[in-house]
């Protein structure tokens, strides 16, 4: 990685290469991801975006950059693979609440 996270979003993308149990497992109980125009709320939920997303496209997150904004940690990231408009620069909204993720808005 090129860009310097903290621990929980470094956690995050070693899981991302992962299952939907390991990404669930780097969110607080209650966390919430919104991406592609859905909310996913809970680890349970989380997982299955997760297992959702693996079946459908195979891809690569590299982070590129990180900046603070708003309390929230903002990834820029380059995802490449089988989905349209691949490559593409997204950045990825992270709250942190002690240890673990309590939210992730991913976005153009």
């Amino acid at each position: 990685m090129t860009a310097t996270l903290p621990q929980p979003i470094n956690n995050y993308f070693t899981a991302d290469t992962s299952d939907g149990a390991a990404i669930a497992s780097c969110f607080t109980d209650n966390a919430v991801v919104k991406d592609e125009g859905q909310t996913h709320i809970g680890r349970e939920a989380i997982q299955q975006w997760k297992e959702n997303a693996s079946a459908k496209y195979d891809y690569t997150c590299q982070p590129l950059s990180s900046e603070q904004h708003d309390g929230k940690v903002v990834v820029t990231c380059r995802l490449t693979g089988n989905f349209p408009g691949s490559p593409a620069d997204l950045r990825f909204h992270f709250k942190l609440e002690g240890d673990r993720i309590a939210s992730l808005e991913i976005a153009p």
